[in-house]
């Protein structure tokens, strides 16, 4: 069985150092690494009539990811395609279809934030999303959710003179996240005043103008922040939440979930979710790894 591990944000803000540059120009094949090709499929690969059958017949795709979290999913205006682990895991999987993940005209990578990723995927604004999306019980009772293809864990932005701590430094008092995200009640929960917004840059810049006291997400977001902002903000704390990261795919397509996970499996077997993570987070040579343990489907 494999190991789940969980992201040390102490480790991470030095990956995302490097990983920063990458997100620069997104579409740039020297700074984003080996492109991911489109695999040829075998006649019979899909179900007939099934939903991965459809898309590699149509081959076209829409995929939900973030612009704006370095390292994970990050798209500048300069650029032609996101950046980031949550869009190479996504490359993986059109690829699978027989789709050219760098071809814009065949994918198109909607910027898709939190509030929106349940309404996206039972709309079918997006066929899958991987935007950083934490795996709940709440959220499999209204769309499909599998993975995890990792695993992190909740901690602190505050500014650089900050003596905060710990979240419970914080007790009665406002620390942002986004709306619609699992951090917000994880806040809540730790005592502190959980308060909303649209994005992730838009909370980071209410921490940089003093209107809250915090920022709190999974400690890989937080490291690319207070990578963008050196001397600036600073990642503090201890993990005070386990954020298993998966994917997302429509509530009325189940066969998707087996598929997901096989094409999961694979790339942690060779290599390819490992070169992955080393391109987009681990760039400056900590030891990448172990995959985590993928959760079994819903049976049929």
């Amino acid at each position: 069985m494999r190991t789940t591990t969980r992201f040390k944000a102490a480790a991470a803000a030095v990956l995302m150092t490097g990983a920063l540059a990458a997100c620069g120009d997104a579409g740039s094949e020297g700074e984003g690494g080996p492109s991911v090709g489109a695999e040829e499929v075998e006649e019979g690969k899909f179900p007939e009539g099934s939903r991965m059958a459809e898309l590699a017949d149509a081959g076209t795709i829409k995929v939900g990811v973030k612009y704006d979290q370095p390292g994970l999913g990050f798209k500048g205006a300069n650029d032609d395609l996101p950046s980031g682990f949550d869009v190479e895991i996504a490359k993986l999987l059109v690829a699978d279809l027989g789709i050219d993940p760098q071809d814009t005209s065949k994918v198109d990578y909607v910027e898709t934030i939190s509030d929106n990723r349940e309404p996206f995927l039972q709309e079918g604004t997006v066929d899958l999303v991987l935007a950083s999306y934490s795996i709940t019980d709440e959220r499999r009772q209204v769309v499909g959710q599998t993975g995890p293809y990792f695993v992190t864990g909740q901690q602190l932005l505050v500014p650089e003179a900050s003596d905060v701590t710990s979240i419970e430094d914080l007790a009665g008092q406002e620390v942002c996240s986004v709306t619609g995200s699992t951090s917000i009640d994880r806040i809540n929960e730790a005592g502190a005043k959980g308060v909303g917004f649209d994005s992730y840059s838009e909370c980071v810049q209410k921490v940089l103008d003093g209107t809250v006291e915090a920022m709190s997400t999974d400690g890989t977001i937080l490291a690319g922040y207070a990578a963008q902002n050196e001397g600036q903000l600073k990642v503090v704390g201890e993990e005070f939440s386990e954020e298993n990261i998966g994917v997302g795919y429509s509530p009325d397509r189940p066969e998707m979930c087996e598929w997901i996970n096989g094409v999961l499996e694979e790339s942690f077997d060779n290599g390819s979710w490992a070169e992955a993570f080393e391109r987009t987070l681990g760039p400056s040579g900590v030891e990448v790894p172990e995959p985590p343990t993928l959760d079994a489907c819903p049976a049929a």
